[in-house]
């Protein structure tokens, strides 16, 4: 072999082919190098979202743990409220007494209840007396969103004080504290004229905790009879009040003392109410206007008994 083809010989491993092979066995050198530091970079991620999650929950428990708490209301349940006020009470202030007893409309009498009654007492043709009485009942249960019952039923009390003190056609409207009736009452009491008579009405608002009790009474002479009188009714309606407080406590597992053991009200602030179901005081008829369909019959009955 001659010299220059042993050079040639010599030189092949560096040929184009040769440099190729050489990059391709360096590269397949590489990859597990780069595999490696893949799975690394991989565990540093996993171990940065575990404790991405660990911080997240721990915020969360914290966050639910600030949230605001309001304490548990009172009272959790109502009487029954036709069943809340004596016989001897009802025998008293309405004519036929517990007999004419009528229910309101509640879905959930735990938390709203109303009974009203009515009576006649008719005299011929020395006229008649009308009485009308309706004792209604709405509790607040405390809820985060909307605060403490007590204060739900603070603020609900001022609403109807407001509401008995507007009301359309009241005449000779005075508002005045009731003492030892639940934590708080006041006494609204107004004239109001119909045609079958002019109505003297006398409401009481009492809240005891988180329930508020609203007391309608009113009484009219008719046919001719004379009209009775506002402090009267105005005795009855407190008296009423402080009878159907203490039947909460009762509901509710007490002796019914916290009927006597609340201070005055002088309240007459203004408020919004703080439910829904706000309405429900009103038990379905405003004052003097309920009793007005019945009291025309009676005054008919009682012209035809004088005609007679």
């Amino acid at each position: 072999m001659s010299e220059g083809t042993m050079q040639r010989a010599q030189r092949a491993p560096h040929s184009p082919r040769a440099k190729r092979l050489n990059r391709v066995l360096a590269g397949a050198t590489a990859v597990p190098v780069l595999f490696l530091a893949a799975a690394c970079s991989s565990d540093s991620g996993s171990d940065a979202d575990a404790k991405a999650s660990a911080s997240a929950s721990a915020s969360a428990s914290a966050s639910a743990s600030a949230s605001p708490t309001v304490p548990a209301a009172k009272y959790a349940k109502l009487p029954e409220a036709c069943k809340a006020l004596s016989g001897k009470t009802l025998d008293d202030l309405v004519p036929g007494g517990a007999k004419s007893a009528k229910e309101g409309s509640s879905s959930d009498v735990s938390t709203r209840a109303s009974c009203s009654w009515n009576g006649l007492d008719n005299n011929g043709v020395k006229g008649s007396q009308y009485r009308w009485l309706n004792v209604s009942l709405l509790r607040f249960a405390s809820d985060p969103a909307r605060g403490a019952g007590e204060e739900q039923a603070r603020t609900y009390f001022r609403q109807q004080v407001q509401d008995a003190q507007a009301e359309t056609g009241a005449k000779n409207t005075k508002a005045q504290p009731v003492s030892r009736t639940g934590d708080e009452a006041t006494l609204v009491r107004y004239e109001l004229k119909k045609k079958e008579g002019v109505f003297k009405q006398q409401t009481v608002v009492a809240r005891v905790a988180n329930v508020v009790v609203t007391v309608d009474y009113n009484g009219a002479g008719l046919a001719g009879d004379k009209s009775p009188d506002a402090d009267d009714l105005a005795a009855s309606a407190e008296k009423v009040a402080k009878e159907t407080v203490a039947a909460v406590a009762k509901a509710n597992g007490e002796g019914g003392s916290s009927a006597d053991s609340a201070s005055p009200s002088a309240s007459k602030s203004s408020g919004s109410s703080a439910s829904p179901s706000a309405s429900a005081g009103k038990a379905g008829a405003s004052k003097g206007a309920s009793p007005s369909a019945s009291a025309s019959a009676s005054a008919s009955a009682s012209a035809s008994a004088a005609d007679s």
